[in-house]
């Protein structure tokens, strides 16, 4: 079964949400057209789609044409010629004598050549055709790859911002809680031990701050070079309860992540590249043969030891041309012996992927299964931390409970919801990586995400909230 399906369900259930002032569609769409690593991957897929072109070439006629100048000379000799024209008769042993010395050479010439049978080209072609697929699996890959980044880094953002903000909060319930400690001890109705343990827990709160909104600038600087945005921009959460989304079954995903997975794709790819290498080197003789056509002239003009002098000749010739090549000295064995090992490597590393890709697939879907009920149980617990947040502060005013329970239960409250955000967000990014683990991870899976996600909180700054008191 197919993650958007899942995920579109859940963005149906969160269809009254208000809108994000940035969603991740928005986020991915930026990095996209921002961040380096994808341009190279933009650029790698472009040559890859060169060697496609490469490889139609191959087979193709080759034209080439040539031309020359330079200077010459040229001693002819010729003894015991026989000799005959009209109106001269003929005669036998004759001698013929030429010389052009400091003459000048020109030539120039025409030649085609069709590939008819050649071993290695044939290879060769397909191995071009093969490293054209490998490039667009890579490109694939990348996106799929910039589709996890961009959410990976979207959350982080926006985690750290929330985590600030209930920082915030926390430390504001605790000054006030000094105020009301301080007011009561000055009646006579607290303990001054109720003002310190107020005061120490505001300054710890203090202190998380800080290096929350320390946290915070890093990871919105992150952000803002992974997409060239700006820095500051306020990011939403997922906010209610997740529906409980149908994952299928393992098999079913493991038989995807086994077809379709792009690492696995790749190792593919990349075998059938390593034995093309071995079929180029496999024979012992590998002959070539070509249909040549040529076309040239070549002419020899200068001064020489009986006067001026000149020289032409002109070639028009087609035919077959056969190429064997006898002995290279071992390189070609050797070669062969190279291309067989890197096919057993290559062939023990798609093994590899595969098992890794099985693995990772596994895990994330177990994950994702548990991550459903553990979201549902901090549902609950955040459910019973309010619960007792509003009765200890109920306690605190009868005097029942101390400003310490209340500092205690206003913590465990503010953890229970940032755990639980933190389990929203993680269950949505198990559910990105298991689509991306089968190739399938696209702007409609992000597009189903931003459909989860509720309002930005109205303080979400870095900076520490306004307080009195302190």
């Amino acid at each position: 079964m197919r993650l958007r399906p899942a995920l579109t369900a859940l963005a149906f259930a969160f269809a009254a949400a208000p809108a994000a002032s940035t969603g991740l569609v928005e986020t991915w769409r930026a990095a996209a057209a921002h961040d380096p690593g994808f341009a190279a991957a933009r650029a790698a897929r472009e040559a890859g789609q060169a060697r496609s072109r490469q490889a139609g070439a191959l087979w193709r006629p080759q034209a080439m044409l040539e031309a020359g100048a330079g200077a010459a000379t040229s001693e002819n000799a010729i003894r015991g010629a026989g000799f005959a024209a009209p109106g001269f008769g003929s005669a036998t042993g004759v001698d013929f004598d030429t010389s052009i010395t400091g003459g000048t050479s020109t030539r120039y010439g025409l030649a085609v050549r069709q590939p008819l049978v050649d071993r290695e080209r044939d290879a060769q072609q397909e191995q071009l055709r093969i490293a054209s697929g490998l490039a667009d699996l890579q490109w694939h890959s990348a996106e799929q790859d910039l589709a996890l980044r961009s959410a990976d880094l979207f959350f982080q953002s926006a985690l750290a911002a929330e985590q600030l903000r209930l920082l915030g909060r926390q430390e504001d319930a605790a000054l006030k809680a000094r105020v009301e400690a301080q007011d009561r001890f000055r009646i006579g109705d607290r303990p001054i031990t109720d003002v310190h343990e107020a005061t120490a827990r505001a300054a710890a709160l203090r202190a998380r701050r800080l290096a929350a909104g320390s946290e915070l600038e890093v990871r919105r600087a992150r952000l803002a070079d992974f997409t060239g945005r700006p820095a500051d921009i306020q990011l939403p959460l997922p906010r209610g309860a997740l529906p409980q989304a149908d994952i299928g079954s393992l098999e079913s995903w493991l038989e995807r992540a086994e077809r379709e997975n792009p690492q696995v794709r790749m190792a593919e790819a990349q075998l059938l590249h390593a034995r093309q290498e071995t079929r180029k080197n496999d024979a012992v003789l590998s002959p070539k043969v070509d249909l040549v056509a040529r076309l040239g002239r070549e002419r020899l003009s200068g001064s020489g030891d009986f006067g001026r002098a000149s020289q032409t000749g002109t070639q028009h010739s087609i035919g077959v041309q056969l190429s064997v090549p006898l002995y290279t000295g071992g390189m070609r064995s050797a070669r062969h012996d190279e291309s067989l090992a890197l096919a057993q490597q290559a062939s023990a590393e798609l093994e590899q992927v595969r098992q890794q890709a099985a693995q990772q697939t596994r895990a994330a879907w177990l994950d994702l299964r548990v991550g459903l009920e553990k979201t549902a149980a901090l549902e609950a617990g955040l459910a019973a931390s309010s619960a007792r947040l509003d009765a200890t502060r109920t306690g605190v005013q009868a005097g029942d409970r101390t400003t310490l329970d209340l500092l205690n239960a206003q913590n465990d409250a503010a953890e229970a919801e940032l755990a639980l955000v933190q389990a929203r967000v993680q269950l949505i990014m198990l559910r990105l990586r298991l689509a991306a683990m089968t190739g399938a991870l696209g702007e409609a899976d992000l597009a189903a995400v931003d459909g989860l996600l509720g309002s930005v909180p109205a303080t979400v700054a870095g900076t520490a909230p306004a307080s009195s008191g302190r």
